[in-house]
C-alpha cells in the first residue's frame, strides 16, 4: 500500500489495489447504507407526525366526554370554556339583581 501525495497538495491518493479490496468495500458499503438512513430521518423529520390511531378507530372510545365542560346531545353551548362567545352565539341575560317587580 502506497500512498503519493498529489502535485496539487489537497489530500492523498490511495493506491488502487486498496480501493478494491474486501475491507475497503465493505466500509464503503456501511457509508452508504448509513448515508441513506440518515437521509431518510433528516426528510421524515421534515414532514408532519401521523398517527396510526387516526387512521383506525377504536373500542376503547368513552361513551361519554369526561372533560370540564361536559357536552350534552344535541345542545350547543353558549360560551366558549374561556368565558367568550363565538360567532352566531347569542349571550343570555343574567338575573337583575336588586331589582324589585310590581
Amino acid at each position: 500500500m502506497t500512498l503519493t501525495a498529489p502535485l496539487d497538495g489537497h489530500g492523498l491518493l490511495f493506491d488502487s489495489s486498496l480501493l478494491h479490496s474486501s475491507p475497503f468495500a465493505v466500509l464503503n458499503a456501511f457509508v452508504a447504507i448509513n448515508t441513506v438512513m440518515f437521509l431518510a430521518l433528516a426528510l421524515a423529520k421534515l414532514l408532519p407526525k401521523l398517527y396510526v390511531s387516526d387512521w383506525f378507530t377504536s373500542p376503547n372510545r368513552r361513551a361519554e366526554s369526561r372533560g370540564i365542560y361536559p357536552e350534552v346531545p344535541g345542545s350547543r353551548p353558549t360560551t366558549a370554556p374561556g368565558g367568550t362567545v363565538g360567532p352566531g352565539d347569542e349571550q343570555q341575560p343574567g338575573p337583575d339583581i336588586g331589582r324589585t317587580s310590581d
